[in-house]
């Protein structure tokens, strides 16, 4: 979208929302709110955001247990700057400003919540942030992102800190119960599954000891179609395909013609596809969660609020894949199609017997349990003028692959394939649902398996390995409260202790005789689960094992344990300690705040170091240590009584993902691909400055216009490079496609937002936000990471009387997500999402709800620098939810 077009589109919503404010009411009254509902969650969003010093933005529960989706970071795209990724179908992570997701923090009830994916997710392993997805909305009271900081806020985002409020037992009526029971579908999968939440809340008379417990319970089955492409070869594919003489070249068809010279140097110049892959990823989600609070106040000055949190995620999963790969017969390929720097189109032949195959055939089982765990103490204590706080803790993450099992079979069949921006044909000349096509034999010469030497193949093999992430902390906080141009004087210190790493072990499974896939339980892939993705030819179907089938090749091979995994383990021990001063300052018609953070970080990370390409480790220790002092300002001019004028200014840092700073070798032998990190990494940077003007024209009637501007130093991209390991496949070195993680130069992020809500009439009303941001890297090699051009959330609603009805539509433009496999500069392209709820009150304790999220089943769609060269499509289809909530 360009720059005019962005400017029009401000201006147009603006408009729309200038001219709704025409009924708005003189005046602004931000006395308590009692109204639930979307109206008042808006109330109650508008007067914290008017109250804050800071650039903040707000999400309020509509009633205790209702927050305004299923998903937190759903509900966090609809505030401007703020952009989810959903490549599994739902968001995960979330993106401020422009930032990568890694590098904004969820701190909740003040403090961190420890992090572990499940192993499957290529997109934040190790990550510092949090997977919303695991966090149930029923226990969130409200959510803060503040786009500017102030001191007292742990350091460690670069674009944005959220904070996530629960719920209270004092803060709630004694004897509060709600309840939600509910139905969920999906129609890709064509399975559904039930949902639901509970949360009982109690105080005595005197308000002096609450508790509260919730549960929650949600499982979803996903049916991801993908097809992926796995990078580009570069120039020069297919040259052994042609014999060139001078300026006589001999050799297969290209674009139709017989070759010529320049439509040779054409083909030789252009890439091709590494590998296509008809990807069927089948995983049952099931995450269930409780969480308690107990608050007891002895007496009024002083309280103490005991909360703990237990999350249990199961994301066992199974993964089909079916990769046909050009390049292995590269020498006898012929009819080519070249265009725009692609090769487009080819056939490939079947290689001859005993030299190899072409297409593999790849069954992954994960097992995979995700689990988080969080106590918390806090205390506060009122004494005259000083106010002390503090709160001591320990959370705790695991998860990873328990285990992972893959089991490959080989189809030595020609193909043809054939390729746009939005369309897949690859044809075999042998049907991949034929019985007795996929197959592997053993290989000609010996080797010894568990000291026994005799012919034999490698069927597959299993990993085993277990991401841990904990942390413990204690902090203390005074506020002292002063007369003159500073109201209120803060600062306090905090320590952190914090351990993230990683354990792997490794089997292979190995046989001594020809195994054919339909000798063990196999089943066809649905029928047309590629159609709706511009997939074409008899490879949109093709014979896969069962889960069972999996165990049943396992059990007809022998199993050689390997022992640990020693290039992909690391432990990081990262100790911090912070200081921090803040002024709270009142003069007039002007207020707001200025204060600094100091901030002592040492990081020690541990890891196996290889010399000989992964044949012999030793141990590695490197420490870094950094002190940063981080001062922050927000000045808030109140021009008049509805409108504000915000600017603020902070050194802020990030530091990188954990698995980022340990110096790591995981390898892929079959795809020769692999990735490390580097424990020499420094912290992000960055001078952060907004700006913004809140006009709060009623009590639910907002527009504010924000500006923003990152000036990023020695922000982490990655680079590949062809680097030389040992390939316990072959027993012999290879060349590998080897990513790893450096500090690129610096950069800068621009842009402003557009923020508009109002309850129009009659029940009507809209929110509506518009953001635009635009990086200079100053180099074409990078770009910066998930920052999409153009953000914008439209959310009509209506509600009136027991009706409450929200049509939702996000859409953000295109973005880099980071350097792919053969250094292919990977992006997805732009991404919209419409969604749909409605809620219909029977009584004042019972309401019913229907929503449908992804209704357009929008297409995940990724290539490689320009949008002709795909890299991946993936849907996941529509999902659909009924239910009935309860509140007593």
């Amino acid at each position: 979208m360009s720059l005019k077009r962005s400017v029009l589109m401000s201006t147009a919503l603006v408009g729309v929302m200038l001219s709704g404010a025409a009924y708005a009411q003189q005046g602004n009254d931000v006395q308590e709110v009692v109204v639930v509902g979307i109206k008042g969650s808006l109330q109650k969003a508008a007067a914290i955001k008017k109250k804050t010093d800071a650039i903040v933005d707000v999400i309020s529960a509509e009633d205790v247990s209702k927050f305004p989706d299923t998903n937190i970071a759903e509900s966090l795209s609809h505030l401007p700057g703020v952009s989810v990724d959903r490549n599994f179908g739902e968001g995960e992570k979330v993106s401020i400003h422009g930032t990568d997701p890694a590098l904004n923090r969820i701190l909740v009830d003040g403090h961190s919540i420890a992090s572990a994916d499940w192993g499957g997710n290529p997109n934040d392993p190790t990550s510092r942030t949090f997977n919303y997805s695991l966090m149930a909305p029923e226990i969130v009271g409200q959510l803060k992102v503040y786009k500017n900081p102030e001191a007292w806020i742990d350091e460690g985002s670069l674009g944005g800190t959220v904070i996530l409020e629960t719920r209270k037992p004092l803060d709630l009526k004694p004897g509060t119960i709600t309840g939600s029971l509910g139905y969920s579908y999906n129609d890709r999968s064509e399975k559904g599954d039930v949902r639901g939440s509970a949360l009982y809340s109690w105080h005595n008379e005197a308000k002096t000891f609450g508790i509260l417990v919730a549960a929650t319970y949600d499982k979803q089955q996903l049916h991801r179609a993908g097809i992926e492409y796995f990078g580009y070869m570069g120039a020069g594919a297919f040259n052994s395909a042609f014999t060139v003489s001078g300026n006589n070249v001999t050799g297969p068809k290209i674009n139709g013609a017989a070759p010529t010279l320049a439509s040779y140097n054409q083909l030789a110049a252009a890439n091709v596809p590494c590998c296509f892959n008809w990807a069927y990823f089948d995983q049952t989600r099931q995450r269930t969660g409780v969480s308690t609070a107990i608050q007891w106040r002895p007496n009024d000055d002083t309280q103490f609020d005991l909360t703990a949190l237990h999350i249990e995620g199961d994301y066992t999963n199974y993964n089909q894949s079916m990769y046909a790969v050009p390049v292995w017969n590269s020498s006898n390929a012929r009819d080519f199609t070249v265009s725009n720097g692609l090769i487009t189109g080819a056939y490939i032949p079947a290689k001859a017997a005993g030299t190899g195959t072409l297409t593999q055939y790849d069954a992954i089982l994960r097992t995979t349990v995700v689990k988080t765990d969080s106590v918390n103490l806090a205390g506060k204590w009122n004494a005259g003028d000083w106010k002390v706080s503090g709160n001591v803790g320990w959370t705790q993450a695991t998860g990873g692959k328990e285990p992972e099992r893959m089991i490959s079979f080989d189809l030595n069949s020609g193909f043809q394939f054939g390729f746009t921006a939005n369309s897949t044909y690859i044809n075999y000349d042998t049907s991949p649902t034929t019985p007795k096509s996929f197959f592997r034999s053993p290989s000609s010469s010996t080797s010894t398996i568990n000291g026994v030497t005799g012919n034999y193949v490698q069927m597959g093999g299993m990993e085993r390995s277990r991401t841990t992430d904990k942390e413990t902390y204690g902090q203390i906080d005074f506020r002292r409260n002063l007369d003159g141009f500073f109201e209120t004087v803060l600062f306090g210190a905090k320590l952190t202790k914090h351990e993230n790493s990683l354990d792997a072990e490794g089997w292979d499974y190995f046989a001594n005789k020809t195994l054919y896939l339909s000798d063990f339980a196999s089943e066809l892939t649905p029928n047309g689960l590629w159609a709706d993705m511009g997939g074409s030819g008899n490879a949109m179907q093709y014979l896969g094992l069962t889960r069972d089938g999996i165990f049943g090749v396992i059990n007809a091979s022998i199993t050689r344990y390997n022992g640990p995994k020693y290039g992909m383990e690391f432990t990081v021990k990262e100790n911090i300690a912070a200081a921090y001063l803040q002024g709270n300052f009142r003069h007039d018609k002007w207020r707001g705040n200025v204060g600094a953070r100091l901030v002592s970080t040492e990081d020690q990370s541990n890891y196996w170091e290889t010399s000989d390409g992964g044949t012999t480790y030793t141990p590695k220790s490197v420490t870094q240590k950094e002190t940063k002092l981080l001062p922050n300002i927000n000045v808030v001019y109140e021009a008049a009584d509805d409108v504000l004028i915000k600017v603020g200014a902070a050194q802020v840092i990030a530091r990188p993902r954990y698995s980022q700073l340990a110096g790591t070798v995981e390898l892929n032998d079959r795809q020769l691909t692999g990735g490390g990190g580097n424990a020499n990494l420094k912290p992000y940077e960055s001078t952060n400055f907004e700006a913004s003007v809140e006009w709060y024209f009623d009590k639910t009637g907002l527009l504010a216009a924000e500006l923003f501007h990152r000036k990023i130093s020695s922000y982490v991209v990655n680079d590949t490079q062809e680097k030389v390991f040992f390939n316990k496949l072959t027993n012999a070195n290879a060349t590998y496609s080897f990513s790893s993680p450096f500090n690129a130069q610096n950069a800068t992020v621009t842009g402003f937002a557009l923020q508009g809500q109002k309850d129009i009439a009659y029940g009507f009303g809209i929110i509506a936000n518009y953001t635009f941001a635009d990086a200079d890297t100053g180099t074409t090699a990078y770009n910066m990471p998930y920052l999409s051009r153009d953000t914008i959330s439209v959310i009509p609603y209506y509600e009136e009387g027991p009706w409450q009805v929200r049509l939702s539509y996000n859409y953000r433009s295109q973005y880099f997500t980071g350097i792919g496999r053969r250094n292919s500069k990977d992006f997805t392209d732009s991404y919209k999402q419409v969604d749909l709820s409605a809620t219909y009150k029977v009584n004042d304790k019972v309401s019913i709800y229907a929503n449908g999220q992804n209704l357009l089943d929008e297409m995940y769609y990724s290539f490689s620098s320009f949008a002709d060269a795909p890299t991946a499509f993936y849907k996941n289809g529509r999902r659909f939810f009924v239910g009935v909530n309860l509140k007593m």
